[in-house]
């Protein structure tokens, strides 16, 4: 911190264009619940008040992995873990809701703090919390049924742009509900990365134990493209201990899905916040996207990516398989997104009159959660209509639930051009689902 007068002046001016940089930005904050037992917790508060002063809009995504081993451990019971997630059982799953709301109360209460003489003073934040965030189970993996620990399966962005937009702090927990009514344990990472790409925040920021990612030598690496940070988890993801390795990888798949700029912070350290942030050199690593996107109409070249993106979906069944040499002969029908030099996402378009059959809608996994797939449909609606297309339909076996939500209402074999009609593959069975135009 500066040492005196003028050094604070000095600090304060060269800030400014930072303060300007971020103001109205929307930032995802990281905070695990070890930091929320620190004894910088404060601190961090403190910061995240002054960030808040600043017209920053805020989330502020909690963990509760601590406080849910200390009430299990305080019950008598214990987790049993699968692939580096708690398996949450019906018997434990009312000490997990209790230590969850406990770490989210404590955290609300310190940002409605409003004492005098502190910096806390007349900051007056509004913190809203709610059902923002939709799960799903994770079902079995490789035989294991996870039962109460879920996943994210949406986020309702409109709600949750609404409470930022209040000016309030909108506070998530890692706990939500499916559309059912069930309550499941998710991973705030999880949480956290969705929610980010999702809103299209402008940085996330993940709390650490430590200051970032270091190199051989033990020093701070102070950023890294996101191949870097591809290559780096996979030669030490192994070395860095497992909370680090949830922070860099929430960075990496962030920065996959559209979010421009990931940052590793200290919760250790006192004014890490807001070292990283308003000052040139920072005090953590960053994780950076600089990679272009465009969409565009396939050629030729692109066959052997299309191929490449398909095939996993092919071999799963849902979508049916197709040849390279007819790829070859279709391909005038395709679009796709390319990043880079790399298809992660294509569809096709086949007309029948005043009709077209949308096809091969496939997006790349790393990229599922980046809305990509809707921009996809879009542009594909955009060329329909060139066409002079009045509905567009589409034959499914396992994603009938997202093209609803794109609009798609469901329709019978008759409803479909004559053509199409005889090409129907009873064996597959697929769902008929239609769109006007």
């Amino acid at each position: 911190m500066p040492a005196n007068t003028q050094d604070y002046v000095k600090w304060f001016r060269h800030s400014t264009p930072y303060i300007n940089r971020h103001s109205d930005k929307t930032f995802v904050l990281m905070l695990p619940g070890e930091a929320i037992t620190h004894t910088n917790f404060h601190n961090i508060v403190h910061d995240i008040a002054l960030l808040c002063s600043l017209d920053v809009r805020l989330v502020l995504v909690h963990g509760a992995r601590p406080q849910i081993d200390a009430r299990l451990q305080l019950a008598g019971s214990q987790s049993q873990f699968h692939k580096g997630l708690r398996i949450t059982d019906s018997d434990n799953l009312s000490l997990v809701i209790q230590a969850i709301g406990e770490a989210r109360t404590i955290v609300e209460a310190a940002l409605s703090t409003s004492l005098p003489n502190s910096p806390m003073q007349d900051a007056d934040m509004q913190v809203i919390s709610g059902n923002f965030v939709v799960a799903m189970p994770h079902g079995v993996i490789e035989g294991v049924d996870l039962q109460h620990t879920g996943k994210v399966r949406k986020v309702h962005t409109k709600s949750l742009n609404a409470a930022l937009d209040s000016g309030a702090v909108v506070l998530l927990s890692p706990l939500a509900y499916s559309p059912t009514g069930e309550i499941f344990n998710l991973s705030f990472s999880d949480v956290a990365t969705h929610v980010a790409s999702a809103i299209k925040a402008d940085k996330l920021l993940a709390f650490t134990a430590g200051n970032g990612l270091s190199d051989s030598e033990g020093n701070l690496i102070r950023q890294l493209s996101l191949p870097e940070c591809k290559d780096y988890l996979t030669s030490q993801g192994e070395t860095i201990g497992t909370d680090l390795y949830q922070a860099v990888s929430a960075c990496y798949h962030s920065c996959l899905q559209g979010v421009q700029r990931a940052q590793l912070i200290s919760y250790e350290t006192d004014g890490a916040l807001l070292t990283e942030l308003f000052t040139r050199d920072g005090l953590g690593t960053m994780i950076y996207s600089g990679q272009y996107e465009q969409l565009r109409i396939a050629s030729i070249d692109d066959v052997a990516g299309i191929l490449e993106l398909i095939r996993p979906l092919e071999e799963q069944g849902i979508l049916v398989r197709r040849s390279r040499e007819l790829l070859e002969t279709e391909i005038g029908q395709f679009h796709v997104m390319d990043k880079d030099g790399t298809i992660i996402a294509c569809a096709a378009l086949y007309p029948y009159g005043d009709m077209a059959e949308l096809s091969c809608v496939a997006t790349h996994p790393e990229y599922r959660n980046g809305g990509r797939a809707s921009t996809l449909l879009q542009q594909m609606e955009i060329q329909a209509r060139k066409l002079h297309i009045k509905q567009l339909f589409l034959l499914t076996t396992q994603t009938a639930h997202w093209f609803i939500e794109q609009g798609f209402v469901q329709g019978k074999l008759e409803d479909l051009p004559m053509r199409r009609q005889q090409l129907y593959n009873y064996q597959r069975n697929s769902k008929i689902f239609i769109k006007t135009l």
